[in-house]
């Protein structure tokens, strides 16, 4: 009998896990994020400029179509997937000039900004970044989107 006691008690103690079991994996976890995180945040802000990059290229090539067709370029973005009372339907792309129905905004849930007559060419597109703010280091503008690059 006191065989048996013993045995429930020897399984019961190898079946849980100790205070300093758990202590040790949640160090080592903690360790783990703290190098990986930031490489993980990193890879997430490049990804999201590369979107904003990719969208002003559409932005770009949706408003050439427009002017390709209308004889004019837009004078907001929303003439891109609403058609303007100054276009005769006719010309009008039915689709409209972008893959969306409503105009996307950036990556960071701002709307883009769009020029025109731009100072840089035609028109200007931008996106001010993730934090909402014109003029700073994170905005992104068209006029210095040669290529997109991967």
């Amino acid at each position: 009998m006191i065989t048996a006691i013993a045995r429930r008690r020897s399984r019961d103690r190898s079946a849980a896990f100790t205070l300093m079991e758990i202590i040790l994996v949640v160090v080592i976890i903690g360790i783990l994020l703290t190098l990986v995180g930031p490489k993980l945040a990193g890879r997430t802000e490049k990804a999201k400029r590369t979107a904003a990059r990719n969208q002003m290229q559409a932005f770009k090539t949706a408003i050439q179509m427009f002017e390709a067709d209308t004889g004019r370029f837009p004078k907001d973005l929303k003439e891109l997937t609403e058609r303007p009372s100054d276009v005769d339907e006719k010309v009008w792309n039915p689709g409209g000039y972008l893959d969306a129905k409503e105009l996307p905004l950036d990556p960071w849930g701002h709307e883009y900004v769009y020029r025109y007559p731009g100072e840089h060419g035609d028109f200007d597109i931008s996106s001010d970044g993730f934090d909402g703010r014109a003029g700073t280091d994170d905005d992104i503008r068209s006029w210095e989107v040669r290529s997109v690059k991967r």
